[in-house]
């Protein structure tokens, strides 16, 4: 079983693509959560894993993580791309 770990960071607006970003500009949202990018994991269909005490490598405070299971068919730029839109829905 293939199993993502998607920080945060990755969907941060005020964050740069070199700070970590992995999203255009125009799906980033500000401040995201582990909780809610959990919320978003789901609604894509996969299962998430809350991590609260894990740290990006680019980031000093602890935000957490979600590990995404049962990923075996999905690359993980497009699992990014799905999860961040959700998380605009979910922020509207």
């Amino acid at each position: 079983m293939v199993e993502n770990v998607v920080y945060p960071a990755y969907f941060d607006a005020g964050r740069s693509r070199s700070e970590g970003r992995r999203v255009p500009t125009d799906l980033a949202i500000e401040d995201p959560t582990v909780d809610e990018i959990a919320k978003a994991v789901q609604q894509v269909g996969y299962d998430a894993v809350i991590e609260r005490e894990k740290t990006y490598s680019r980031e000093y405070e602890p935000r957490g993580a979600v590990v995404v299971r049962g990923t075996d068919d999905t690359a993980k730029n497009d699992l990014v791309q799905a999860i961040a839109a959700y998380l605009g829905i979910l922020r509207e």
